[in-house]
């Protein structure tokens, strides 16, 4: 099936490795991936901090960049739940409100797509670790992802599961929250850290670039014994990449 991806800003600026497993994760699954190398940010971070203006304009763009009948697939909770949930209440002219309806119902987080709608939960992917999963505030609540990640990290080869305590508990970071209350975020890493340190486990996973960044900020700085990684380069682990169309 054609599908075309939509690439967060973290990810796109941050974490383009993560991007570019996230193709080979659907190119693996078979899909055909298309990418509209236009798309720009979803206009989540202006409209968390209260500016309605700017954010109907990239609103718009995203409209644009994104029509016909694809399904959208995204590596991102947080941003495909912003544009699910609120995308259409930014717009009075029913028109666009019907595109922003549309667009929204086409889009998917990436492990919802596989478990959902795909029906996948075995990627062939192998990854000989413990690992430990923080479930986003924003992929849960404001998305609704639940058991999806641990369903597709189930089957992974050779990856065993471990539970830390208060896994749905926030890193800290919630966007500017993390710089405008800089001492309480410290605070709220540092638990999720420790607590995933203590579980036993090598890696702790997320489907969110922006929690991963928060995490494994603490995580060098503190020179701790575990790694962040995303989980589409858990999933996408050991596949060989195949070019992609623009």
């Amino acid at each position: 099936m054609n599908v075309s991806v939509f690439i967060p800003c973290f990810i796109d600026q941050l974490f383009p490795r993560t991007g570019e497993n996230f193709i080979t994760l659907l190119q693996k699954v078979g899909c055909e991936v298309q990418y509209n190398p236009n798309q720009s940010c979803c206009g989540q971070p202006s409209y968390n901090s209260g500016y309605t203006a700017q954010t109907q304009a990239m609103a718009r763009k995203f409209l644009q960049d994104f029509v016909g009948n694809d399904i959208i697939v995204s590596p991102g909770g947080s941003c495909t739940g912003f544009v699910k949930r609120h995308y259409a209440s930014l717009f009075e002219n029913e028109q666009e409100k019907q595109q922003a309806q549309q667009v929204a119902a086409r889009m998917y987080e990436i492990c919802d797509f596989l478990v959902n709608y795909l029906k996948i939960t075995d990627v062939g992917a192998e990854f000989s670790a413990k690992v430990c999963v923080h479930d986003s505030c924003a992929a849960m609540r404001e998305y609704g992802l639940r058991g999806e990640p641990r369903e597709l990290l189930s089957q992974v080869k050779g990856l065993e599961i471990v539970e830390m305590p208060e896994s749905d508990t926030c890193c800290g970071f919630g966007g500017t929250f993390s710089v405008k209350q800089k001492a309480i975020s410290q605070a709220m890493v540092e638990q999720k850290v420790q607590y995933a340190i203590e579980s036993g486990a090598q890696y702790i996973t997320s489907t969110e670039a922006s929690c991963l960044m928060n995490i494994a900020a603490y995580i060098e700085k503190n020179n701790c014994p575990i790694t962040a990684i995303h989980i589409v380069d858990i999933l996408a682990h050991s596949i060989k990449r195949n070019p992609i169309k623009n």
